[in-house]
């Protein structure tokens, strides 16, 4: 993979969540798309590509401390940047 490529791929680690320590305010204002078992989604909360998981919101329930409940789903992961259009290069596991 060329050194251009590998700057086209989003992380292999992302959260929306300011608290994480994998938040990049940077990699979420290009807009990242992410495709879980074959289907797009747009309620990704983080994920791992490497682990094979994401988080998803759990309705509107609230932790204890305020925060959206989220639920851990594995399976395959991939993601790319929106803004680089159609032809984006994916990143995904293997």
């Amino acid at each position: 993979m060329s050194e251009d490529t590998k700057t086209d791929l989003p992380p292999d680690h992302l959260s929306v969540n300011p608290k994480s320590d994998k938040f990049n305010v940077e990699v979420l204002k290009r807009g990242v798309g992410i495709r879980f078992k074959g289907r797009q989604r747009t309620d990704i909360e983080e994920y791992s590509i490497s682990g094979g998981w994401v988080r998803v919101q759990a309705g509107k329930t609230l932790d204890r401390k305020g925060n959206p409940l989220t639920l851990k789903l594995t399976g395959p992961v991939e993601a790319w940047y929106e803004d680089l259009g159609d032809d984006a290069p994916v990143h995904k596991a293997g």
